[in-house]
């Protein structure tokens, strides 16, 4: 699948792949923060390593795991143990 943005030749101080690089981590996180796709999914349609992935997460206060109370309980638990 294939979108074509249109973008003004005056439109920032970034040359257009820079642009487009930025497009893509900026929608990717959109994605995953939405939970429409992983975050494995998100780096890859990127172009970007996960911690590069989870470091521009953190700069927007996009939490990268989601427990829910039971799991997260579980999880304490099973590392309590150890």
């Amino acid at each position: 699948m294939q979108i074509t943005l249109e973008i003004p030749e005056d439109f920032g101080r970034d040359t257009l792949p820079e642009l487009e690089k930025q497009i893509k981590l900026e929608a990717g996180i959109a994605l995953f923060h939405a939970g429409k796709i992983s975050s494995g999914r998100a780096c890859e349609f990127a172009g970007v390593d996960r911690y590069r992935f989870y470091e521009e997460c953190a700069k927007r206060d996009i939490p990268v795991v989601n427990y829910d109370p039971g799991e997260l309980e579980a999880e304490l638990g099973y590392l309590r143990g150890l």
